[in-house]
C-alpha cells in the first residue's frame, strides 16, 4: 500500500533578508497547511512585516526559498510586477483611491462570479457601503473594503499585517469577526501579524514568535501562553509573574512545585485565593485594582510582589491572604 503525504500550501525554507550587515529576517523556516491559520507575534522591529512581504513576493529575499502550491515565490528583482498569484497582502498602511464609489473599486478588481463576490461583500459587511464614495467612509469601513477588494481577486492565502491597528473597539470587533469567517465560509488560509495577544490567542491554530528576525518559539496558543521559552515570549501574551529563587522557597509545600534552580512563571489568573493555610503561600495585599470583570491584587510574598487576578470583591489592602496554584499552571524558565 502506498501512502501519500498531503503537500503544504506554503513552505518557507531558510528565508533571510539582509540589509548591509544587518539581518531583518534570518534563516526562518516553517510550513502552512490549507486552512491552517497562523499568527506571527513579536516586538516592533522583530521582522514580522519583512517576512510577510517576502512571502507575498513584494520584497526580495537575500537567501532561502518560498514555495506556494509547489511553485517558487520570486521577488521583485526577478519580475516586472511584484507579487505572486494566489497570495494577497493587506498592509496596515493600505490606501483606497479617492473619488470612486466602492462598487467601482470592486468591479475593477473582481475576478469572481457575481454570486461569489456578493458572498464576500456579505462576509466583509460592506453591502450597504457599495454606493458610497471612498471619502465618505470611516477607518473601519475602509479596512473592510480594502480587505474585500483583495478577496475578490480570488486569493488562496491572505497575509494580514496589523489589520486591527488604529481601529476603535467596535470596528476592531467587526474586523475580527470578518477575519474569522474568511476560513469558515470562504476557505481562505491566513497569516496574521498583530501585537495584541487578544487578537491572536483565540484565533490562531499556530503561533510563531519572532525576535531579532528569527523564530524563537512555535506552537499552539495554549503552548506559547502557558509554556513560553523565555520572558520575552511570556510578555508578548499578557501579564505574568516570575517568582525568583528566593521567593520560590516559600512555595515548596505546594504539591508539584519543584526547587530546581529555575524561576517559576505563573500567570496572574492561575492563582487561587484561599482562606485555608493548607498547601498555600501566605502574603499581604498591597494594592487592589478593579477591571470590571475581575480584580487584580498585588500581594507581597517575602520580598516580592505577586500579581493575582480574582473575582473576590471582599478583600482589602493589608489583608492577609493564602495563595495556591496547580502544578499544571506553572512553568520553569
Amino acid at each position: 500500500m502506498v501512502y501519500f503525504r498531503s503537500m503544504a500550501l506554503l513552505s518557507v525554507t531558510g528565508i533571510s533578508k539582509q540589509v548591509n550587515d544587518n539581518f531583518q529576517v534570518k534563516a526562518v523556516s516553517f510550513t502552512q497547511e490549507p486552512l491552517q491559520q497562523i499568527a506571527i507575534a513579536g516586538e516592533t522591529g522583530s521582522g514580522k512585516t519583512t517576512l510577510l512581504k517576502m512571502i507575498a513576493g513584494l520584497i526580495q529575499a537575500s537567501a532561502g526559498e518560498i514555495q506556494f502550491e509547489n511553485k517558487k515565490v520570486i521577488g521583485p528583482d526577478d519580475q516586472l510586477i511584484p507579487g505572486h498569484p494566489g497570495i494577497a497582502y493587506l498592509s496596515q498602511h493600505f490606501e483606497l483611491r479617492n473619488n470612486y464609489r466602492v462598487h467601482e473599486l470592486m468591479e475593477m478588481a473582481n475576478k469572481l462570479a457575481d454570486d461569489t463576490a456578493a458572498t464576500i461583500y456579505q462576509v466583509c459587511e460592506i453591502e450597504y457601503l457599495l454606493n458610497r464614495k471612498t471619502d465618505q467612509l470611516s477607518g473601519g469601513e475602509k479596512q473592510r473594503i480594502a480587505l474585500a477588494r483583495l478577496l475578490v481577486t480570488a486569493p488562496k492565502l491572505l497575509l494580514l499585517d496589523e489589520p486591527f491597528s488604529n481601529l476603535d473597539v467596535q470596528h476592531k470587533n467587526v474586523i475580527k469577526s470578518v477575519i474569522r469567517r474568511l476560513g469558515e465560509k470562504l476557505n481562505i488560509t491566513c497569516i496574521l501579524v498583530s501585537h495584541d495577544p487578544s487578537d491572536i490567542l483565540s484565533w490562531a491554530d499556530t503561533i510563531l514568535v519572532m525576535k531579532d528576525g528569527q523564530i524563537i518559539q512555535q506552537g499552539t496558543a495554549v503552548q506559547v501562553y502557558r509554556q513560553p521559552v523565555n520572558e520575552y515570549c511570556a510578555g508578548l501574551f499578557g501579564e505574568y509573574n516570575l517568582v525568583n529563587k528566593d521567593t520560590l522557597v516559600l512555595f515548596k509545600d505546594m504539591p508539584g512545585i519543584e526547587l530546581n534552580g529555575k524561576q517559576l512563571l505563573i500567570r496572574p489568573e492561575h492563582f487561587s485565593v484561599s482562606s485555608s493555610a493548607n498547601a498555600t503561600v501566605k502574603g499581604t495585599v498591597q494594592r487592589i485594582l478593579y477591571w470590571g470583570s475581575y480584580f487584580t491584587l498585588d500581594v507581597q510574598i517575602g520580598l516580592q510582589l505577586i500579581r493575582v487576578k480574582t473575582n473576590n470583591n471582599e478583600l482589602n489592602i493589608r489583608d492577609e491572604v493564602h495563595l495556591s496554584v496547580s502544578s499544571d499552571n506553572v512553568w520553569y524558565v
